[in-house]
């Protein structure tokens, strides 16, 4: 791992944590000897994004829960998260308050009774937008890599999308692929 450098293995955030262990972020960065942090900017109902929608099942211009997130490394804003839900999942639940979740948002899920077991996920690189440049402290001409995560059930139903915005620099994403 080159200086700098974290490793982002996206399994650790489709299994809920053990009773009394904190969220997947702070356990990932503290494994490697790391400060995570979030701030959440907002929570509660909007209107499904287009592509949100779509990958939620949801009716265009339908009603979805977002918690909205600002992750920081060592103190430093690193990622900016928006986490969306299907409203009959989460509407009136911790997930739709900007309240820390204990133990995280996938195990207030698994308690809840929505277990992800599958996860597709879509990388892109692009410019950001002038408000992702300020939030994260871009350079003009810098890009950012956009992580978008759908989270299925054990029956394929859609339960949580995760669309992530970060810089390039010092991100090695990791996935393990099992065959059978």
């Amino acid at each position: 791992m080159g200086e700098g450098e974290m490793i982002s293995e996206s399994a650790r955030y489709l299994a809920p944590s053990v009773q009394g262990g904190g969220d997947a972020w702070g356990a990932e960065t503290a494994a490697a000897g790391r400060r995570g942090t979030q701030k959440i900017v907002r929570a509660g109902e909007v209107v499904a994004p287009g592509r949100v929608a779509d990958l939620l099942a949801v009716e265009r211009g339908g009603q979805v829960v977002e918690r909205r997130r600002i992750m920081y490394l060592d103190g430093e804003p690193c990622e900016l998260t928006d986490t969306y839900y299907p409203v009959e999942i989460a509407r009136g639940t911790g997930l739709a308050a900007t309240a820390r979740i204990r133990g995280g948002a996938v195990r207030l899920l698994a308690e809840l009774g929505h277990v992800g077991v599958r996860a597709q996920e879509d990388v892109v690189a692009r410019m950001p937008s002038g408000s992702e440049r300020a939030a994260l402290s871009l350079k003009d001409a810098e890009p950012v890599l956009e992580l978008t995560r759908l989270t299925l059930d054990a029956e394929g139903r859609p339960i949580q999308v995760d669309v992530m915005i970060m810089p390039p620099r010092g991100q090695k994403l990791r996935y393990e692929i099992r065959i059978g």
